[in-house]
């Protein structure tokens, strides 16, 4: 929906940088929202996730399928807190 929206309008859907500039820019909003405590937090939120979908669909990355693998690979990954308690990886499996 997100893509078509942007085939609609006419908006970017060929330059990868720009997409990438305008996907800081709402990274910035999102942060700000949040930290003034702003009640469209969640919609800044969701403008990023539709910057990021529309990357993916730029590229052609089937992103529910790179989430999912990435979800399972970080569920194997074992950590164990530092002195300072910073998580710290030491290893991407609970085998080895």
């Amino acid at each position: 929906m997100a893509w078509d929206r942007k085939l609609a309008k006419g908006f970017n859907t060929t330059e990868v940088a720009l997409e990438f500039g305008l996907l800081t820019a709402e990274i910035g909003g999102a942060s700000t929202a949040w930290r003034k405590g702003l009640p469209d937090f969640g919609e800044e939120l969701a403008d990023v996730a539709i910057y990021v979908t529309a990357l993916a669909e730029m590229m052609g990355i089937d992103l529910q399928s790179e989430v999912e693998r990435k979800l399972n690979k970080n569920r194997e990954r074992v950590y164990v807190r530092d002195e300072r308690g910073v998580a710290v990886r030491v290893r991407d499996s609970a085998d080895g």
